[in-house]
């Protein structure tokens, strides 16, 4: 198995959208869930949300109602879209799956 695969980062600005997309392996895809942290600069790395294998989905508090995650079995997918960014968002975004693999990270940048 390989290491998952962020991308779809960049710069926006407050209020705007964002959709990043993980790649995960597709052997074992469809039995495992899905996460994804961010670190902020000089921040620890934080837990974003998750997507169980069965599509079961949590968030953390300051991204419920504005972030959404989603999976694409056929993609061996994971989604995260973004919306109503704030500054404070800014942050490494990195995917993770179920056996503790993490992707490289994709930058994601709101400007004020």
């Amino acid at each position: 198995q390989v290491q998952p695969v962020e991308s779809g980062g960049g710069l926006v600005q407050a209020g705007g959208s964002l959709r990043l997309s993980c790649a995960a392996s597709g052997i074992i895809f469809s039995i495992i869930a899905m996460d994804w942290y961010r670190q902020a600069p000089g921040k620890q790395r934080e837990w974003v949300a998750s997507i169980s294998r069965v599509g079961v989905r949590n968030y953390a508090a300051s991204v419920k109602g504005r972030f959404n995650i989603s999976r694409d079995y056929t993609k061996n997918t994971v989604y995260l879209q973004m919306n109503s960014l704030k500054p404070e968002d800014t942050a490494v975004y990195y995917c993770r799956d179920e056996t503790g693999k993490w992707g490289q990270g994709t930058q994601v940048t709101v400007s004020s």
